[in-house]
């Protein structure tokens, strides 16, 4: 099943929109009408502060106060006012869209509808975002159909999407539709599915409002939608929420998956050889268990890989039972000190200890179909401190293609240094040579790599003209070490220096030599 917005919506969808930048209903435009301090509580979810400055204004006076009001706060506003901020789209128009109600000469939101701005390598832009309106604006817990905005993962998947130039992307649980609106910026042709029809709906309105051609919506579990088809990008953050399967539980669509455990996200990595074409690359969100009996979360989520697929597994966090489950029972808007609160974290540990699970890893998921078949890259860790500058997508990106093109012939590379990398050297007092050199980098994870003398002056020396073989060479002279061994061991360090994303190997000028 195929979920469309008619000619008639997407019309009213056009001229709401004219009407949103009119008004000014963009994020710098609402920080600039209640102020930085209140935009920084409603981002924590107090919404208090900004009310008081809307609430300050003249009624109707102006435009991005009256949306903000309705929209953002979830306040009835007079039809009057409401018309007047929506003079193309009008009130019948948004309640068309299903996106308010009117009682009388009153009018409330029936979503949640706010700016959302962003980079990427193709420029600046702005959407705006429907959603369910959230505890902020109802004051109670969500309905278990609650169709999720743009919040904290799905701004890490967008940030982790890769963003060179494809034919076609499966955005696999689309939520309200932002990861598929984020990929058809670098794709001909996205196919966003979801198991709600609600979820698929708000998807396609929001891209008719944001006017983004080019995204089918398919209703359907986790694969089954897209059935023998392949794809050259996944993106998914699905619904890996570890939730006890009790009836007296919420299971919420957005963020459970109907699974024991981290059943959800095994069953979709061990689906990605069967959608991915070759050359497919795959970018997700997961979390998986640590269990008493040994069964590490890393380890066992590299397990889930079909054999011909390529991985590469990014831990950023680990948390305890305890702290996992208040942060997933709050998320729910269930209030902490409520009899409910105490009783959903009770079933949440009951269900962790009864099958041994002891820490929860969240992280990034990269995975690769090789266009040759050969798998050559199978790599986890655990990078838990905060990240450098970029967004990690395109850093991911840029390693794993500077690891293509320099894992065949290690020797013959020239590489150069990154520009975000700096080199820092502990002495002893009044020692020439270094007791220790550490190489920093400032953008990507923010790695620091404990260098010894000959990596370090490799490093030094990659400026794109010469080649690994040669400084190896030139450095087993200069510190008297056996060529052959230096020369495998500064290999193995260049590689993973690449991976780190510290070396690259250079592009060719057109007479053969190195360039930067």
């Amino acid at each position: 099943m195929r979920v469309v917005v008619t000619a008639s919506e997407r019309r009213i969808a056009g001229a709401l929109a004219r009407d949103l930048a009119a008004a000014r209903f963009t994020v710098a435009g609402l920080d600039e009408l209640w102020g930085d301090e209140a935009a920084a509580a409603l981002h924590r979810g107090d919404p208090v502060p900004a009310a008081r400055r809307l609430e300050r204004l003249e009624p109707g006076a102006e435009p991005r106060g009256t949306l903000a009001l309705c929209f953002v706060l979830g306040r009835t506003v007079a039809r009057g006012d409401l018309g007047r901020a929506l003079p193309a789209a009008g009130v019948d128009g948004a309640a068309e869209l299903g996106l308010v109600e009117a009682d009388g000469e009153h009018v409330a939101a029936r979503v949640d509808l706010r700016p959302y701005a962003f980079q990427d390598r193709v420029g600046a832009a702005e959407w705006w975002i429907a959603s369910d309106p959230g505890e902020l604006a109802t004051g109670a817990p969500l309905a278990e159909d609650h169709v999720l905005g743009v919040g904290g993962a799905s701004s890490t998947l967008a940030s982790l999407q890769f963003q060179d130039p494809v034919g076609s992307v499966l955005d696999l649980g689309t939520g309200c539709g932002i990861q598929a609106l984020h990929a058809a910026r670098h794709a001909d042709r996205v196919v966003a599915t979801d198991i709600s029809a609600r979820a698929l709906r708000f998807a396609a309105l929001n891209a008719a409002l944001n006017d983004v051609p080019g995204i089918e919506f398919r209703l359907g579990s986790l694969f089954a939608p897209v059935a023998g088809e392949r794809f050259d990008r996944i993106v998914s953050n699905p619904p890996f929420v570890i939730t006890p399967r009790r009836d007296d539980v919420p299971a919420y669509e957005y963020r459970d998956g109907g699974m024991v455990g981290d059943a959800l996200v095994a069953r979709v990595l061990g689906g990605l050889a069967d959608h991915l074409a070759p050359g497919g690359t795959a970018q997700l969100l997961a979390d998986w268990e640590y269990r008493a009996d040994g069964g590490a979360g890393l380890d066992r989520a590299s397990d889930w890989f079909a054999p011909e697929l390529e991985y590469w597994l990014i831990e950023r966090d680990r948390v305890d039972p305890i702290e996992y489950a208040e942060t997933w029972v709050r998320d729910g808007g269930t209030r902490q000190g409520t009899p409910e609160y105490g009783a959903m974290v009770r079933a949440w540990l009951d269900d962790f200890e009864a099958r041994g699970v002891d820490a929860v890893g969240f992280g990034y998921v990269v995975a690769r179909r090789p266009a040759d078949g050969v798998v050559r890259l199978r790599r986890t860790e655990q990078l838990h401190g905060p990240l450098g500058s970029g967004a990690p997508g395109p850093h991911l990106e840029g390693c794993v293609d500077a690891f293509d093109r320099l894992v065949g012939d290690v020797d013959a590379a020239r590489p150069v240094v990154a520009g975000d990398v700096t080199e820092q050297r502990h002495h002893w007092p009044g020692s020439d040579d270094p007791t220790a050199i550490t190489l920093r980098q400032g953008g990507g994870f923010a790695r620091t790599v404990d260098a010894g003398t000959a990596l370090a002056a490799l490093v030094g020396a990659s400026d794109g003209t010469l080649t690994v073989g040669a400084i190896a060479s030139a450095l087993a002279g200069l510190l008297e070490a056996d060529e052959q061994a230096l020369a495998a061991e500064l290999r193995g360090d260049v590689l993973e220096l690449v991976l780190c994303g510290m070396l690259a190997p250079a592009t060719a000028g057109p007479d053969g030599s190195g360039a930067r």
